[in-house]
């Protein structure tokens, strides 16, 4: 039993790829390690994977070694390669039962197997070996240039919001004059009761500033600029709260993009009352608050309210949207690390009020967003040749081998 194996020198091969240790062994040689239970169970015959094991090795009880009789006639070597090349015609197809799918050892020594001579065998063995050391280095290759492209995107925002992504207009309007249009408008609300006056934010010390920022920026606090508020959840025993017509998004319903897709769970006017949250219009920035999806992010597209795990960005007139999005996904490894709780990031209300801006001219800002649109869907074309790239490779591998056992 694999639970009561006392850790030792020797291998002991289990149904995960990594093996564990026992004080004993069982086997000596070379072997092929079958598992007759199915990696699923609940009456589905599956088999993620089967062993090539040799030297002195334990064994799990709901496994089998499979052991040539004649090392002169059978390599166990050959004999893995072609199992496991052929797992499902000839070892998933043997599988029984129903509620525990199982793989009798009788089922598996009934298996006709091609036998060419072992010199034979020897040899397809290690041009199996060459074919997948190449596959290997391909696929490493093809690795290296997603993250490449991983590297560029983040690249192409960090030149964005420094200002070096598009070329400056000195005819533009300069961003300090954004910031009066929106204390007199902030004003203007608050005059008309539609805001609460909130108390001033504090001034930016220099030893704030990450970087330097290019003549008609201004650097200033996000809650200075944008309006926010978060979500609620209404009373999870009261039925009457849910299954109504108010779109009702959770954080992990958020996408990096635009929110298009109607929201899982919908609850009722009374609910929306319950929780005092808030509909928050198409055009939102909504960013989850905390937990795993801490720092996702997503544009609304249609009006809804949210729980209280996300926090709704308002949009205006002299903030696009698409470049607050862009700019926070760029700074999202920085504000997880600085909000890390006890036992889960959380990003606050409060810390998004501070958190720094880089703040370009409005028409700077339609210039930056719309040669980021165009990089970014360069980088994702050709991310997905890579990945189509990827997968040709594991099939033509595929086929080689199996043109190889099957010659």
């Amino acid at each position: 039993g694999i639970t009561k194996a006392i850790a030792g020198e020797y291998p002991l091969v289990v149904l995960g790829e990594e093996r564990k240790t026992h004080n004993e062994y069982q086997f000596e040689g070379d072997a092929v390690i079958i598992p007759l239970v199915s990696s699923t169970g609940h009456g589905h015959k599956s088999m993620k994977r089967i062993h090539f094991q040799s030297g002195k090795f334990a064994l799990g009880s709901i496994l089998c070694a499979v052991i040539p009789k004649d090392i002169s006639m059978v390599s166990a070597q050959y004999l893995f390669r072609y199992l496991d090349l052929n797992k499902e015609n000839e070892l998933v197809a043997r599988m029984h039962g129903m509620a525990n799918v199982s793989l009798p050892m009788s089922a598996i020594a009934d298996i006709d197997i091609p036998l060419p001579p072992l010199k034979e065998q020897i040899e397809i063995v290690e041009r199996l070996g060459g074919l997948e050391k190449s596959n290997r280095k391909i696929l490493d290759e093809l690795s290296n240039q997603i993250t490449f492209l991983k590297n560029l995107r983040q690249q192409i925002l960090q030149d964005a919001i420094q200002g070096k992504l598009v070329p400056h207009n000195p005819d533009d309007e300069p961003a300090g004059k954004l910031l009066e249009h929106i204390k007199a408008e902030k004003e203007l609300l608050v005059k008309q009761k539609k805001i609460r006056k909130e108390k001033p934010l504090p001034p930016i010390k220099p030893e704030e500033i990450p970087f330097e920022i290019p003549e008609g920026w201004i650097w200033c606090r996000l809650g200075t600029v944008i309006e926010s508020a978060s979500g609620g959840t209404p009373e999870r025993n009261n039925l009457a709260y849910y299954n109504g017509r108010v779109s009702w998004l959770k954080s992990g319903e958020l996408n990096d993009g635009l929110i298009i897709n109607p929201s899982e769970e919908k609850i009722t006017e009374a609910g929306l009352h319950n929780s005092s949250a808030k509909v928050f219009h198409t055009g939102t920035l909504l960013i989850a608050l905390y937990g795993a999806t801490a720092g996702k992010l997503g544009i609304l597209q249609f009006p809804s309210s949210t729980n209280q795990a996300i926090c709704g960005l308002f949009q205006n007139s002299f903030i696009l949207t698409k470049y607050l999005f862009y700019y926070l996904i760029k700074w999202r490894e920085k504000m997880i690390q600085d909000s890390w709780g006890q036992a889960q990031p959380n990003i606050s209300q409060k810390y998004l009020r501070h958190f720094l801006l880089a703040l370009p001219p409005l028409s700077e800002q339609y210039r930056i967003v719309q040669k980021i649109d165009q990089l970014m869907q360069t980088c994702d074309e050709l991310e997905q040749t890579v990945r189509q790239n990827q997968n040709y490779t594991q099939e033509l591998l595929q086929v080689a081998l199996k043109e190889a056992l099957n010659p």
